[in-house]
């Protein structure tokens, strides 16, 4: 049978005062004054209504009716005369006539409090997630997110864009990250592969003679969790444009994301364009990081030179050592000695300090002692007055990188006045090196994207050091968060072969492994761009949230399982034989 309403439980105001209304909801709770005196909430989507119950016999329609069943109720709108500012329907109550159960809740207890679904833990929210949903909080991100989608689309639209759905079940592409396999029924032994991104198809529409694709893409990677990345799937605003350049790419996202950001953002100012561009190698430098934190003011100064030679063992045997400054320090001892152990927690290397004295012209505290023959100089070059802590990271270029860069943001974090947190900061790291050499392989490999064209292009590839040579790649950076990676492509096969033979791939084997994308680039392929910045990371950002599973619907835990569905689960074995797959289970490992 069909349950109408009249209105929604945040509809009604006072000029429906007087009104006959049906309204259908949630049973939140009620406030029992006598045995026909009660103030019951209905909550439903839109908000809550009060409802005044004044009579036994309605009193006894709701007895023994657990909170959170669905309920309809018809009756008059009265003026209430104890208003409530804070509700939209505070003005208001509904004095029922009837009230019927349409979904009756068949538990005393819930998990939760469905108000305060949030301070429970993790996994019992995912598991009752249907109940977690219903909190107005919880709900709230995931109408965000569907608005923030609809203006994507729109923004996209309105910048000729065209949206065109790419196929899920693929081929295995060497992507960086496991791929999620599925067996195939009709052909045995062989596999499809979830796509962890469109890449290939993209590229190949753009030889197919479209102009501009765009689509609300997922993807599926098996990866583990963090908190800014969810485990197994993922959506991401993917985008490439034909006879496009690096600038082309950056103008269109310079458009299109600022006023969403603000628009919808829990900060309400966003940068605007053009956004900074700041150099993959200069990044590092300077901020320690290629995902740096604009909002901070600090930087990281070259202080190898400087601080080598002073007789402290950790400064003397280290390859690069780099100094943070912070300007007028008024923290205490135990404030910075904080900053130090926190920074060393993430980053895995320890950090060191020294305090300008209140002469402004000795150095104190931390390794002050052994920096007394060079104060003079370091306080000069650092120009350092009264009260000024330099923080100090040191050891192998890597480590004292990546301490520094960890010290600038436990400090901005930490220390007021060094990070503007009521902004979104944009930048665009560019100038990737092409190639690395791998930390594992120790050979040459890919940096970042193979599919990039290296600046110079095939005379680059010929004749430069290939460690030494930069490809058109582009990181899109907000708040410290990487929000997406891209490249103008080598649409090139000869380019192409020749970037893959540098790597010990020949001819035929980026034949074998990209046939469709280097037979389309042979027939004639235009110079083309894109990105893919991240949809669940850019909602986070702008919801003001930690983790990302607070703006999916359905989000895996942290160990990539659906605790409310039971994934991943076992299958019958007819549906294994249908595929041809045979259980193997491993022999557990003796840890005795």
């Amino acid at each position: 049978m069909f349950q109408s309403r009249t209105h929604t439980c945040g509809e009604l105001r006072i000029g429906d005062t007087g009104s006959k209304v049906t309204l259908a909801g949630y049973y939140e709770n009620m406030r029992r004054v006598s045995k026909n005196l009660g103030f019951l909430v209905l909550r439903d989507y839109y908000g809550t209504t009060q409802i005044v119950i004044e009579t036994e016999e309605m009193m006894e329609k709701l007895s023994g009716i657990n909170t959170e069943s669905t309920l309809q109720i018809e009756g008059t709108v009265r003026e209430r005369s104890s208003k409530n500012p804070d509700l939209p329907t505070g003005e208001i109550e509904v004095v029922p006539d009837d009230i019927r159960i349409l979904g009756k809740c068949r538990y005393n207890e819930l998990p939760f409090e469905i108000n305060r679904s949030r301070e429970a833990d993790e996994n019992t929210r995912l598991r009752y997630r249907y109940l977690d949903l219903r909190n107005p909080d919880v709900k709230s991100r995931i109408v965000l997110r569907s608005q923030i989608v609809s203006e994507l689309r729109q923004a996209m639209t309105a910048h000729d864009f065209i949206e065109i759905t790419t196929p899920i079940l693929t081929c295995s592409s060497p992507e960086g990250a496991r791929d999620y396999l599925v067996p195939s029924r009709l052909h045995e032994g062989k596999f499809y592969a979830l796509p962890q991104a469109p890449q290939q198809f993209k590229q190949i529409l753009m030889a197919s003679g479209f102009d501009r694709y765009f689509q609300i893409a997922p993807c599926f990677r098996d990866e583990d969790a963090r908190a800014d990345r969810s485990p197994g799937e993922f959506y991401q605003l993917d985008m490439e444009m034909a006879f496009a350049s690096q600038e082309d790419v950056f103008e269109i996202l310079e458009d299109v994301l600022p006023p969403i950001f603000a628009k919808y953002g829990k900060y309400k100012k966003a940068s605007g364009a053009p956004f900074k561009r700041i150099p993959y190698l200069e990044t590092l430098d300077t901020y320690g990081t290629d995902k740096p934190d604009l909002r901070i003011d600090l930087k990281l100064t070259e202080a190898t030179a400087m601080l080598k030679g002073c007789g402290f063992e950790p400064f003397d045997a280290a390859d690069v050592i780099k100094a943070a400054v912070v300007h007028g320090f008024e923290g205490s001892r135990k404030v910075i000695d904080k900053i130090c152990a926190d920074a060393e927690v993430v980053s895995g290397g320890k950090s060191y300090w020294v305090k300008c004295g209140d002469d402004g012209a000795s150095l104190a505290g931390g390794v002050a002692k052994f920096l007394a023959d060079k104060q003079d100089d370091i306080i000069k070059a650092l120009e350092l007055k009264a009260g000024d802590v330099v923080f100090i990271s040191a050891g192998s270029r890597g480590q004292a990188l990546k301490t520094g860069g960890t010290l600038i943001k436990t400090i901005g974090a930490a220390v007021p006045g060094h990070m503007d947190r009521e902004a979104y900061e944009f930048c665009w790291i560019v100038d990737f090196p092409m190639y690395e050499i791998g930390e594992e392989s120790g050979e040459l490999e890919f940096c970042h994207n193979p599919f990039s064209m290296p600046q110079g292009g095939l005379d680059a590839l010929k004749n430069e050091d290939p460690l030494k040579i930069l490809a058109y790649q582009y990181d899109l950076v907000c708040n410290g968060v990487e929000l997406s990676s891209g490249a103008v492509r080598n649409h090139d096969p000869e380019i192409m072969i020749e970037a893959f033979r540098l790597v010990g791939l020949g001819e035929e084997d980026v034949k074998a492994k990209f046939p469709a994308m280097y037979n389309a680039f042979c027939y004639g392929a235009p110079p083309h761009a894109g990105i893919a910045p991240g949809v669940d990371r850019m909602i986070m950002l702008i919801a003001g949230e930690d983790s990302i599973r607070e703006i999916i619907p359905f989000p895996m835990n942290k160990n990539a399982e659906d605790l409310m569905m039971g994934a991943p689960a076992e299958v019958e074995q007819r549906q294994l034989d249908d595929v041809h797959i045979q259980i193997v289970r491993s022999e557990s490992k003796d840890l005795g």
